[in-house]
């Protein structure tokens, strides 16, 4: 138990250094109208990077693009894997292999970060009344703090992984989001004090709502389907072993928090860039059909953002699992799914099982994240935790509870030994 202890004070101890520095701002800006500008509009991409990093983007901290570059950085050399025979064959040599993909995912991470910095000092130096320095040491100081600072948040990550519980950095992003409900729920709550009493049943509507979505997710999330495994008798010297009777558990979501960041990015940049560039493209018809139609709310925000979330679940998935990898591990093992011939045929059956799966999966995923942007919108409730901020918050949760328990029932199992071997 003091194992399990001094993980978790590690864990705090880290999430109370990225609290800090989201609130160590970039030299050279000035945070007050940054605020101001930023609550202007804080929809968009902006706003869901800013969610994610708990507030750091609005106050243009040195934490301001956050960890999103070694995300992005991972999913980029997991698809560049699949792809390149030489990256594919260091995913089977084990340890080794896997800190040479690790290496090149931190360099990676570093090139997105510099790009992603350059890209926020950008926009940030747009205002004239937003930086008071001069541009060049501006640039300077804004690239060199970011990226240092997301190197250092890659590194904290990967120590809260090593030395605490859960995976450190999606610890980070749900941290970043639970420091932004407060200032959420402080809004819903002035709204309803110096709103329309009408709006009363709305408010506690979109409570009540927001209530019965963790349910369905937690209860989402927890739900497996389990396929019969069975392995083949066995002789081991001079006896015969009998086979055993396990399962293979899959989930129905199976991509996880990916597809909706993923669909929130894509569908979201092109606004973005329109509204950096609002009067160098005015009158432009197609320009202003996307700026119209593409926003939060709208019917083709919706339909697309949909689209965009089962697509990126399926691919998702099938760059994740590889039924053929797995059919091939059971009949090495010894294994075979009842009724089913090893080899091709368990393949076959592994992949329509998993495409079943997924169909529901992203169904799942769809209604959690268009649900908050439907009533939302209808109701003109200004409530920013949306279904994908939702879905990582309680995914994580959940993990995170799984991983104690775990930790500490180990914790309890070596105990029992060590009293067991000191009775012998």
């Amino acid at each position: 138990m003091n194992d399990l202890r001094r993980r978790l004070l590690f864990l705090l101890g880290a999430l109370i250094v990225f609290r800090v520095g989201a609130h160590i701002p970039v030299p050279g800006v000035n945070a007050a109208a940054l605020a101001n500008s930023f609550k202007e509009g804080n929809a968009g991409i902006l706003g869901m990077l800013n969610l994610f990093s708990g507030g750091s983007l609005e106050r243009f901290s040195i934490f301001a693009i956050g960890i999103m570059p070694y995300i992005s950085a991972s999913i980029i050399i997991q698809l560049v894997a699949e792809v390149l025979p030489s990256l594919k064959a260091l995913k089977k040599e084990g340890e080794a292999g896997r800190r040479t993909l690790t290496k090149y995912t931190r360099w990676g991470t570093l090139l997105v970060a510099v790009v992603q910095a350059f890209a926020a000092a950008a926009v940030v130096y747009q205002r004239p009344d937003l930086v008071v320095i001069g541009r060049t040491e501006f640039y300077i100081s804004a690239i060199i703090c970011l990226v240092t600072g997301t190197m250092f948040l890659m590194w904290l990550g990967e120590q809260m992984t090593e030395r605490g519980i859960g995976n450190g950095v999606s610890l980070l992003i749900t941290a970043g989001i639970v420091a932004a409900l407060p200032s959420a729920v402080s809004n819903l709550l002035n709204l309803a004090i110096t709103g329309d009493s009408r709006r009363y049943g709305a408010i506690l509507f979109v409570l009540f709502g927001g209530l019965c979505l963790i349910y369905l997710v937690v209860y989402i999330e927890s739900a497996q389907r389990k396929i019969p495994i069975h392995y083949a008798r066995r002789q081991i010297g001079n006896r015969i072993v009998q086979g055993q009777k396990t399962h293979l558990p899959f989930k129905i979501n199976m991509a996880g928090v990916i597809p909706p960041i993923f669909a929130s990015s894509v569908i979201l940049f092109p606004s973005q860039i329109i509204g950096w560039l609002d009067k160098r493209v005015d009158g432009n018809v197609l320009v202003d059909f996307i700026s119209a139609n593409l926003s939060p709310g709208k019917s083709l925000y919706l339909v697309v953002f949909a689209a965009a979330i089962i697509f990126f679940c399926y691919f998702y998935t099938a760059l994740v699992f590889s039924p053929r990898e797995m059919a091939e591990n059971l009949k090495k093992s010894g294994a075979f799914v009842p009724g089913i011939r090893p080899g091709e045929q368990t393949s076959n059956y592994l992949e329509k099982v998993v495409m079943r799966l997924t169909f529901f999966g992203a169904l799942y995923i769809t209604i959690i994240c268009l649900i908050p942007e439907f009533v939302t919108g209808v109701l003109g409730i200004p409530f920013h935790l949306g279904g994908t901020s939702l879905l990582i918050l309680v995914v994580v949760t959940m993990d995170f509870g799984t991983q104690v328990a775990s930790y500490r029932m180990n914790q309890q199992y070596e105990h029992l030994m060590r009293k067991n071997s000191v009775k012998k």
